[in-house]
């Protein structure tokens, strides 16, 4: 709609994203705070950490809202063209994070408590701060009683879009569930290491999900704007930097794996760098296909082709159960550090063959437009 500079149909897409958002944030809080110890029993918690364990969760998922909130408006201004000053807030909100982590863990004695209620906070700040100046540089974000009038339509595309790709990473949640309780089982040092390792990893990832945020916005102008061709530049000039970034971390993490595990255990065992070790030493090196799963997914999302990106992360799922799941008994940890890079290659192998059939089919169309 951006693309298209259609100023109707993206008051209609915000009001009908706010109303989404506020009923899915309803329902996902209290569900979810009322399943919380039945999660964490699924999950093989240990007893000993059990009780931190649940105070962390019950206080993160009370939060929900926070989050919600500030991924629609940060979304919104970037699809709106405006990717800089989300990327500022997010900044903010992370070092507000840090900050306030020192006071609420030392100056207030909170523990997880203080964490958690931290991390709220500062994403509800970012959030407020996002509104703020989306409503006084962006008259489409003032919205009116009428905006809220004949919202059906645009209800329906939403979900029509969105709920795949929402359904889709709840999938993906599923599946990091069941390698976090295979590594529960395993006890404590099992688990500091994989979850210290998990700390590094995350690098990796929150680099492809910025990536993704940008290839999607730049893709769903271009659509709406019937511009393939930009599409298709888009994509490549993602590719190199995105490899790039991954080739990067790749190495740093393999050849700084200890001084990175030190920086999120203060006192870590032989015992625990093994189990951290394994993983980043088996996983850090499929970064590339990351990438090339994070860039095409997102591109062929933006194409609203919602059917092969859920087919992809069904793949990814049922890879992840069948590698911790089904090879546990045998591999052991092992497992474990083989279920994403499994995933992540067999999703891809769906979405890249996707991706240029779509791409040659809008080529043919416009090539036949134009001898029309």
């Amino acid at each position: 709609m951006c693309g298209a500079k259609d100023e109707e149909g993206i008051r209609k897409s915000v009001t009908a994203s706010t109303l989404l958002c506020v009923v899915f944030t309803l329902i996902l809080t209290v569900g979810c705070c009322l399943l919380s110890t039945s999660i964490l029993k699924w999950m093989k918690i240990p007893s000993e950490i059990f009780s931190r364990a649940y105070d962390y969760m019950f206080i993160v998922l009370l939060g929900t809202g926070a989050t919600i909130f500030y991924n629609m408006i940060s979304n919104i201004l970037r699809a709106l063209g405006d990717s800089k000053r989300p990327l500022y807030f997010l900044v903010f909100s992370s070092i507000l994070n840090i900050i306030l982590d020192i006071v609420f863990i030392v100056s207030f004695h909170m523990d997880v408590k203080g964490v958690a209620w931290v991390t709220i906070l500062s994403q509800f700040l970012s959030a407020i701060f996002s509104l703020l100046v989306g409503l006084k540089d962006y008259k489409v974000l003032r919205l009116t009683f009428k905006d809220f009038r004949n919202l059906k339509g645009a209800i329906s595309q939403h979900l029509k879009t969105g709920f795949p790709m929402g359904f889709q990473l709840s999938l993906m949640c599923i599946g990091q569930l069941s390698m976090q309780s295979v590594v529960n089982s395993l006890g404590t040092a099992a688990i500091a290491g994989y979850t210290a390792a998990s700390k590094a990893d995350q690098l990796s990832v929150l680099v492809n999900n910025a990536m993704m945020t940008a290839i999607s916005s730049y893709a769903a102008q271009n659509y709406g704007a019937g511009r393939i061709d930009r599409i298709r530049e888009g994509v490549r000039a993602s590719l190199i930097q995105l490899e790039t970034l991954n080739l990067i971390m790749c190495i740093g993490i393999i050849l700084l794996r200890h001084p990175i595990i030190d920086m999120f255990m203060s006192n870590a065992t032989v015992e625990i760098y093994h189990y951290s070790d394994l993983y980043l030493t088996i996983v850090a090196p499929c970064y590339f296909v990351l990438g090339l799963l994070a860039v095409y997914r997102t591109t062929i999302q933006s194409m609203q082709n919602g059917r092969a990106p859920f087919e992809a992360c069904m793949i990814e799922l049922v890879m992840r159960i069948a590698a911790t799941i089904g090879l546990s008994g045998v591999l052991g940890y092992i497992s474990v550090c083989i279920a994403s890079p499994l995933a992540w290659f067999g999703a891809t192998t769906l979405l890249i063959p996707v991706y240029y059939k779509m791409v040659r089919r809008y080529q043919d169309t416009d090539t036949l437009t134009s001898m029309l």
